[in-house]
């Protein structure tokens, strides 16, 4: 009796020690699961927390995989850009040509003859050389060799020297000296040598589309008005034929050379009215990028830095003359702050004497309305002060 109580007693015993070691170690996984999810959550955030994070680093991480398939697509597709360029404008050209000049000649005045070859040979002309200039000119890169350059970075995917106004290009796969963008209308990089040549292109593309589409305003009204009396026409006499017993189908009422005329002086209209908009608009901001001194990638840079500035209030703010500084100044002496301003910018107009490489007044008729190949000031590399500048500029805190 006493030896089955015994047994009893060392059964149960067991049984607690294994019902008490259960769950030591359920509770055991519990905070071992609960380890890992605090230490999961905190290596997350030390991953995401940036100090400079905005609505600008969240929009651009949204939106790489959408720049990842731009830049592989662009690659791949600059010389049917280029193909659909040269296109275009040989299909505008040809209509000129084979259907506008003639008219132009029997119905013209003289004067308004001798306008139109002059300004339009000219304009062909301007747009030609510095849409071939802008292909077949290099932007200029940065040598890859350890040189003498002082106050240059390193960038981080060529492994050399990159210097000031200097980005890499994730399409060319090269660090462009002065870079503004990859433009795949060119198939090629807009920079610091061939810079000029596609603001030329843009500037002189776009007078040529407005004067195409101020010129062709009462041929593209009459054209229009003469293929909706075409359909008019053709429905009319479609129902004619159905209500009739023909043995042949009747002959249409317009020439094919007539249609031909009509459609293509309409597509000509259309087209180069729409390309003076889009190509319009992207002249005047680069104008705008011109006249700061400033390229496409640097106003951005610019624009953030500036702002990060005045978040330090290390410079001046639009507010910065208003009713508190006028308390201020009754209270004690002002801070001194600066005026954030690009450092590369010369003032308006020497901006654009130096971005036209005016030097000399004669200049503007030699190299600006004429084709002319001179190269930019300075070789990228360093950035020193024009000839063509006449003011020095005054100590301004900047990038």
């Amino acid at each position: 009796m006493r030896s089955r109580q015994r047994m009893f007693a060392a059964v149960m015993r067991l049984l607690l020690k294994c019902l008490r070691l259960g769950r030591r170690r359920r509770f055991k996984l519990v905070r071992q699961v609960e380890q890992l999810w605090h230490y999961g959550h905190l290596s997350l955030r030390s991953l995401l927390y940036n100090s400079f994070t905005n609505g600008d680093v969240v929009l651009d991480s949204l939106f790489e995989p959408v720049y990842w398939l731009v830049d592989h697509v662009t690659r791949w597709f600059g010389v049917v850009f280029v193909a659909l360029v040269i296109g275009l404008t040989s299909s505008i050209v040809a209509i000129v040509y084979i259907c506008l000049l003639p008219l132009i000649l029997q119905t013209y005045t003289p004067a308004w003859i001798c306008w139109h070859l002059a300004y339009g040979h000219w304009n062909l002309i301007m747009i030609v050389f510095h849409y071939y200039m802008a292909i077949t000119t290099s932007p200029g890169h940065p040598p890859q060799a350890k040189n003498d350059l002082t106050g240059v970075s390193i960038c981080r995917k060529c492994i050399a020297p990159k210097p000031a106004r200097t980005h890499h290009c994730s399409i060319c796969n090269r660090c462009v000296l002065k870079m503004d963008h990859h433009c795949p209308w060119l198939n090629n990089c807009v920079g610091h040598y061939n810079h000029r040549y596609f603001f030329s292109f843009c500037l002189f593309m776009t007078m040529g589309c407005i004067y195409c589409s101020i010129s062709g305003w009462e041929m593209f009204r009459d054209a229009y008005a003469a293929i909706e009396r075409m359909k008019l026409l053709e429905k009319e006499r479609l129902q004619v034929a159905a209500n009739q017993t023909y043995y042949q189908t009747p002959p249409p009422t317009f020439s094919f050379r007539q249609r031909a005329f009509h459609k293509s002086v309409v597509y000509l209209w259309v087209l180069c009215s729409s390309v003076a908009l889009a190509l319009g608009a992207l002249t005047l901001w680069h104008a705008a990028l011109i006249t700061r001194g400033e390229t496409s990638i640097e106003r951005h840079i610019n624009r953030k830095e500036r702002q990060r500035l005045q978040k330090k209030g290390k410079v001046r703010t639009a507010h910065s003359m208003g009713t508190g500084w006028g308390r201020a100044r009754r209270d004690g002496p002002l801070p001194v702050l600066q005026v954030f301003r690009n450092p590369y910018s010369y003032g308006s107009w020497d901006n654009w004497k130096v971005f036209l490489g005016v030097d000399v007044p004669r200049h503007w008729l030699t190299r600006v309305l004429l084709p002319s190949p001179h190269l930019p000031h300075g070789t990228g590399l360093s950035w020193d002060l024009p000839p063509c500048v006449t003011e020095q500029r005054a100590p301004l805190l900047a990038i």
